[in-house]
């Protein structure tokens, strides 16, 4: 916080530096210019107006996974609220002096602050990739969801957690193994549900992650309880049962409550909303890579024998088929050998990828892990049968073989990006993409989309769970 006073002090100082001895902006006339000590009170005012609105949004307590994006939204928001007070009380002050310096002071505040975050994130990634102030971390369950926990915090140092091992119901039949970016891992087993107390004391935990399934409910709340006894932080990993109860809305009529589900928030004028950002967005992208696209036209002609463009039937919004476009990554008549390698590598249709497929080309191997192979479905958005952002399509035999809660997802427009492109992408198992895509319906909002597109772009750069 103090850091912060500082920095928004020093921007309304250069703000006033830039107008009033730079000029910019025009010409100051001598008899104009005003000493920085006139401003003294705005921005102090600034100061103390900003860093309140900051605490109280929680800038100052967010989670050490917290995004930049979210990070840099907050602070932008909460800028532009203290700048509109500040104004406001220079205008019933009847103060009238540049009134640039109030834009410039907004600028270099917001730039400034997102300049000091990125700074810092880049100075403790550093530190907490050589293990200096990482946090322990107690995994409290081994089944899926505390696998993937403990596998992504491996994979992922620069968060600063430490997994010191992990505690079950009983202990396993065979040692854990995860398989990490760089080798296997074997977290160690430190005991049952019983000795997380003691766990959490002899072994200096930090931090207690809670990945149990709702049958051991009981336990949960004993072992949160336990956390907070002993101070120490916790977390909890939500599953089906307990991402349907944050689709539950309770009201009441005459003394007796009522409960219903959510309804989907892209309706009405929020889908029109939605479709005028999908037209803009996909109109400027074509428009910009059309000279991309047509060195990759010439690349996969020149690659392998077969079609530029791929064209395959893929369900929509509401069940209803379409044909989805992308550039060809594999060799003609891939889709012929899918049942073959389902059989031979053991899996179903529901969401069939391979690490290593075969059938993709070199050029095809590129484009994947660019996702330029997905240029084209640009045309899909201004059609309107796909969004910017929105659930995975699925082909038909993928819907064949869903269980009824698995069709919920179908009441969204498809998108090229989403939830599950930017937490995980093909790493992602099959159900946590349809409670990540049920959970984008129900909380979309034009931020949300505008989140989810940055937030695209270093997964995309990175080639992050693309194959």
């Amino acid at each position: 916080m103090v850091i912060d006073a500082g920095l928004v002090l020093a921007a309304f100082w250069l703000a006033h530096t830039l107008r009033y001895q730079a000029e910019l902006g025009g010409d100051v006339p001598a008899a104009f210019v005003q000493p920085f000590g006139a401003f003294a009170d705005k921005a102090a005012l600034l100061v103390l107006v900003s860093l309140g609105i900051f605490a109280v949004r929680g800038l100052y307590r967010l989670p050490r996974w917290t995004s930049l994006v979210d990070e840099s939204s907050i602070i932008a928001s909460g800028a532009t609220t203290a700048m509109a007070i500040v104004i406001l009380y220079s205008f019933l002050l009847r103060f009238s002096p540049s009134r640039l310096i109030f834009i410039y002071a907004w600028i270099l505040m917001i730039a400034l602050l997102i300049g000091e975050r990125l700074l810092g994130r880049w100075v403790k990634a550093q530190l907490w990739a050589r293990g200096i102030g990482v946090d322990r971390v107690l995994v409290v369950g081994a089944g899926p969801a505390g696998q993937r926990i403990m596998q992504y915090l491996y994979n992922h140092p620069r968060l600063g957690y430490r997994v010191i091992g992990f505690a079950d119901v009983q202990a396993p039949a065979e040692e854990l193994a995860l398989a990490t970016e760089r080798r296997v891992v074997h977290p160690p087993y430190l005991g049952d549900l019983s000795e997380v107390t003691e766990i959490v004391r002899s072994s200096q935990v930090d931090e207690v992650i809670v990945a149990l399934p709702p049958a051991h409910h009981d336990q949960i709340l004993e072992i949160v309880e336990q956390c907070r006894e002993l101070d120490v932080a916790f977390s909890l990993v939500p599953d089906l049962f307990e991402l349907a109860l944050d689709r539950v809305q309770i009201s009441e009529v005459a003394g007796l409550p009522l409960i219903g589900i959510k309804e989907g928030q892209i309706q009405g004028w929020n889908y029109g909303i939605k479709r005028a950002m999908d037209i803009a967005i996909a109109l400027t992208v074509l428009v910009l890579a059309a000279p991309v696209m047509a060195l990759i036209a010439l690349a996969i002609k020149l690659d392998s024998p077969g079609p530029i463009l791929f064209r395959q039937v893929r369900v929509g919004k509401g069940g209803r088929h379409f044909i989805l476009y992308k550039f060809r990554s594999m060799v003609d008549g891939a889709e012929q050998q899918q049942p073959v390698l389902q059989e031979v590598y053991g899996r179903s249709a529901l969401l069939f990828k391979l690490r290593d497929d075969p059938r993709v080309t070199r050029v095809g191997r590129f484009l994947r892990r660019t996702s330029l192979d997905e240029l084209p479905q640009f045309f899909n958005v201004l059609k309107g049968e796909m969004s910017v952002v929105g659930p995975r399509p699925p082909v038909p035999a993928e819907v064949a073989e869903y269980q009824d809660w698995h069709l919920q997802r179908l009441m969204v427009t498809p998108g090229l990006t989403g939830l599950w492109q930017v937490n995980g992408r093909s790493d992602l198992s099959f159900d946590e993409m349809v409670r990540l895509d049920l959970y984008y319906a129900e909380h979309w909002s034009p931020w949300l989309d505008i989140k989810l597109m940055l937030r695209t772009v270093p997964v995309v750069l990175t080639g992050r769970g693309a194959y």
